[in-house]
């Protein structure tokens, strides 16, 4: 059962990457009406333009982190963190979203679009926007990070976020897999946020605002998917906890997750 799910994603993939630019390919003119009009170079010719050939090809990759339902406090929500990126070696556009629902409705939404471009081996600096419609309003920040793998492969992403209203704040996120076998991978993770200023509206306070450790077990069916049970611990602090507390929220929660993490 597992090897035929993994075929079926793979052969999805194998359509879109390869099916999908063949029939491009077939729309423009074939080899054969080339080399008639005396278009085709001679074969030897490739020898003498070793720089036709593509090094620095153009990728993409879509990365659905987490695809979750989560048992809380106050029922059951649901979450979703994916990031997706298009580009070469040095300069890719990246896309990151955050959302969380519940009860149908959804609570926190974010999307961050922005321009990568790479500074140092496994490592990038990020400059964009970020977009928070939910809560309500909505805020709009300028964003300035660094993503890459740290000493020992750590996934790092760490981000300053200026406000259009001079609000400032900070986002520093980690993640490490660790093999328990060639299928089954234990992945602590942890996010830490800070905040310049008290924000009532949103509910988020100065100085450290909230911290989220996660631990996930997930069992790769193959390399592009993999379903995972965890937990995750959420804590808030300060002004931030009193919002939460006049909200009726809890301050400290202990979440249940289960849910997939697949990328094509």
């Amino acid at each position: 059962m597992h090897t035929l799910t993994c075929r079926h994603f793979r052969q999805t993939l194998l359509f879109v990457g390869l099916v999908v630019p063949l029939i491009s390919w077939g729309q423009s003119s074939s080899p054969m009406s080339a080399a008639t009009q005396g278009d085709a170079p001679a074969p030897e010719a490739a020898h003498d333009h070793p720089h036709d050939h593509n090094d620095d090809p153009l990728l993409t990759q879509v990365i659905v982190d987490h695809l979750e339902w989560r048992d809380t406090a106050n029922g059951s929500s649901q979450g979703l963190s994916a990031e997706a990126w298009v580009g070469k070696d040095i300069n890719k556009l990246w896309l990151k979203t955050h959302l969380q629902q519940s009860d149908g409705a959804i609570e926190d939404a974010e999307v961050q679009a922005l321009f990568s471009h790479a500074i140092a081996p496994y490592w990038d600096l990020q400059t964009g926007l970020r977009q928070d419609t939910k809560p309500s309003p909505s805020r709009t920040w300028g964003v300035l990070g660094v993503k890459g793998l740290a000493p020992h492969f750590f996934d790092v992403d760490a981000a300053l976020f200026i406000g259009d209203s001079g609000q400032a704040a900070a986002r520093v996120s980690a993640e490490y897999d660790m093999l328990v076998t060639q299928r089954l991978i234990l992945s602590p993770g942890i996010e830490i946020n800070f905040y310049t200023q008290d924000d009532a509206a949103t509910g988020t306070g100065s100085g450290l605002s909230s911290s989220e450790m996660g631990l996930r077990l997930r069992y790769e069916i193959c390399r592009e998917f993999a379903p995972y049970l965890g937990v995750n611990w959420h804590k808030t602090y300060g002004q931030t906890a009193r919002f939460a507390r006049e909200e009726g929220e809890v301050e400290n929660e202990t979440v249940w997750v289960a849910g997939m993490r697949f990328w094509f």
